[in-house]
């Protein structure tokens, strides 16, 4: 695989594997952060005995009980198939104590589905078994780039179940349909509240904002130190590999739970005095935490950062010519350092994409070309070096002994406009959906204080 498409792909992992935890391609504005003011959606947690804990080995062919929602079973197959789906997103092994976590808040989360499609079916709210199929098409297209056929046999092969992910489907589509009739209709954005955003937008042109996902655990004195140390092991599942948008959705606490921890694009002086102090200091793609905070403690991860209503440098498009040298199987650590240092100082004489052909031939490296490359689809480390550099120079050499190593030469670069302002309607319909968001936490806290919950 060429590395433009190598690293693209490493530097989206994070976006693709929140599409897979959420299933549903719409596009939705992040929830309202608990590290922001939110007094008007009151956190409310289930009905779940703290010392929960699923026990021994589960035969897959045995459906054991696990709670009974309002007389519905959710079983142990239930919760061990929605497992395998999040490992399975996740790069990095999860400890036997991570997992038993996990399970938990696996469980939570599908009592809150069920309530959610029990409502939608006490509000005469059906959801088409061809539209889940529709969606469940597009999901294996999308997300695993499989037909539908593989997509059955790579979930078997997880330990995971196309009915799992389908009634996941199920919920999603049946929860937007209840808040399209319920809720939706009686939100209200006047142009009052838009005019006054632009004018604040206006205000603060030119002043940075930050783009922050954010895992929230609330905690108390009593439970302050216990709280601390399971964030921390978070924080370490993290810098193993472990997707920061999945782990946001199981053990996050604030409501931007639902979107994988987004918290959109904020300015700093809304957040909590410690999360500025560290977040001044973030570069794109760096985490940071457990941050202790009013109330518990937060881990973030900063995802982009730009100046309101001015151009971002990571909108470029780059065309890049990329030179590659392969390692022959079972090349040392030594010679492969060796060799790379070689190629280090054949390409820091390139000048131009012109030369970069001939000098590629005399290493008897491959030549890639890439145009129209977007900057902020590349790693971090990747985005900033090539930022720096001006047309026809190259980057330093990077790679590993089994993939070799590479050198991208930027041969063009398309700088982008800077925004005009928002557009008023699209602003308007925004906040509309903020809004709708903030009331569907509400409902749904509603619906679990009303629940009947029966733990096996």
């Amino acid at each position: 695989m060429p590395v433009i498409s190598h690293v693209a792909k490493l530097s989206g992992r994070l976006a693709k594997q929140a599409t897979i935890l959420s299933l549903v391609a719409a596009l939705t504005l992040p929830a309202s952060a608990q590290t922001v003011d939110d007094n008007t959606v009151p956190e409310a947690g289930l009905n779940v005995p703290e010392g929960l804990t699923i026990f021994g080995e589960q035969d897959p062919n045995v459906r054991r009980a696990t709670a009974i929602v309002n007389g519905e079973i959710i079983t142990g197959t239930d919760v061990d198939q929605r497992v395998a789906l999040i490992l399975a997103a996740n790069e990095a092994p999860v400890s036997e104590e991570e997992e038993g976590r996990l399970r938990l808040q696996v469980l939570r989360n599908l009592i809150d589905e069920t309530l959610q499609i029990q409502e939608a079916a006490g509000n005469d709210i059906t959801v088409e078994e061809a539209q889940v199929e529709r969606t469940y098409a597009q999901v294996a297209t999308q997300n695993f780039r499989r037909d539908t056929s593989a997509l059955d046999t790579y979930l078997a092969s997880i330990g995971s179940s196309p009915r799992s992910l389908k009634r996941q489907i199920r919920g999603e589509l049946a929860w937007q349909r209840l808040l399209g009739r319920n809720v939706t209709p009686f939100i209200n954005v006047s142009e009052e509240e838009v005019k006054e955003v632009i004018e604040r937008l206006q205000a603060a042109k030119g002043t940075e904002e930050y783009r922050i996902g954010e895992i929230y655990l609330s905690a108390n004195s009593q439970n302050r130190t216990e709280v601390a140390a399971n964030a921390q092991r978070i924080v370490q599942q993290l810098q193993q590999g472990g997707s920061f948008v999945g782990y946001a959705r199981q053990f996050s606490e604030a409501s931007t739970a639902a979107v994988g921890g987004d918290l959109g694009w904020i300015q700093l002086g809304v957040l909590p005095a410690s999360m500025v102090a560290v977040a001044r200091d973030m570069q794109v793609g760096q985490l940071a935490g457990p941050i202790e905070i009013p109330g518990g403690f937060t881990i973030m991860y900063l995802i982009d950062k730009r100046q309101v209503l001015t151009a971002n440098p990571r909108d470029a498009l780059m065309s890049l010519k990329q030179l590659s040298l392969a390692f022959p199987p079972g090349i040392t650590e030594g010679e492969a350092t060796r060799r790379a240092s070689e190629f280090a100082t054949a390409t820091r004489g390139i000048r131009g994409c012109g030369a970069a052909d001939s000098v590629a031939a005399q290493l008897g490296a491959t030549v890639t070309n890439n145009d129209q490359v977007p900057v902020r689809e590349l790693p971090a480390p990747l985005q900033d070096t090539l930022l720096a550099l001006s047309i026809g120079e190259a980057t330093q050499p990077f790679g590993s002994v089994t993939e070799g190593v590479r050198v991208l030469v930027l041969c063009g670069r398309d700088d982008p406009q800077a925004e005009g302002g928002p557009n008023p309607e699209q602003l308007m319909a925004s906040m509309e959906d903020e809004k709708v968001n903030r009331r569907a936490q509400i409902y749904l806290r509603d619906l679990r204080r009303d629940a009947v919950i029966e733990y096996n």
